[in-house]
């Protein structure tokens, strides 16, 4: 297994180990002690979701329960993104993405004060990811998938959308409420 650092400091892009033969394949999806060497988890909740060709997920995160998450795909393609909204940070602002598919069988771990979106890129996608904290609604925020400060180069032009998702904010809307860059 690989754990291969993105331009955004603590988005990883894992690419684990995959035992392949004529009989199909194998592979481990977590490893609490493999994962943790790269700071990854624990985790304390899985999530599924299947979604129609052109959806986009996003851009999501929680304030006062941030979460970290590690993603993969097991039908399907997304284009995941991964933005830095930690105020005071030298990246924030930025974003990095990555192609997951059930074929390419890469994971890509999300850390606390990030926002998080995908969008689906064949027609359908099933996604899994643990999350390192709960899900509390009332501590979800999101941020336009299509703010024009973050400038993402995301593969649709027209995507499907959910109503909360089609009227988020911008990120600069937000960053009062945003958490802080605590720098090492």
């Amino acid at each position: 297994m690989r754990a291969v650092p993105t331009e955004l400091p603590g988005v990883l892009l894992v690419e684990p180990d995959v035992y392949a033969d004529s009989r199909g394949f194998f592979l481990e999806t977590y490893h609490r002690e493999k994962y943790g060497a790269f700071g990854i988890g624990p985790f304390v909740q899985d999530n599924h979701s299947r979604s129609a060709g052109g959806t986009l997920r996003g851009l999501h995160l929680q304030l006062s329960r941030p979460q970290g998450k590690l993603v993969r795909v097991i039908e399907g393609e997304i284009y995941d993104v991964a933005v830095d909204v930690r105020r005071g940070s030298p990246t924030f602002g930025r974003w990095a993405a990555t192609t997951l598919s059930a074929d390419n069988f890469r994971q890509c771990y999300i850390p606390p004060g990030f926002a998080h979106g995908f969008c689906v890129v064949t027609p359908l996608a099933q996604v899994e990811y643990k999350c390192t904290s709960l899900y509390d609604p009332a501590s979800e925020v999101g941020i336009a998938w299509n703010d024009p400060s973050l400038a993402i180069r995301w593969p649709v032009g027209e995507p499907i959308l959910s109503d909360r998702d089609r009227n988020n904010p911008t990120l600069n809307q937000l960053t009062d409420r945003l958490p802080t860059w605590v720098g090492t």
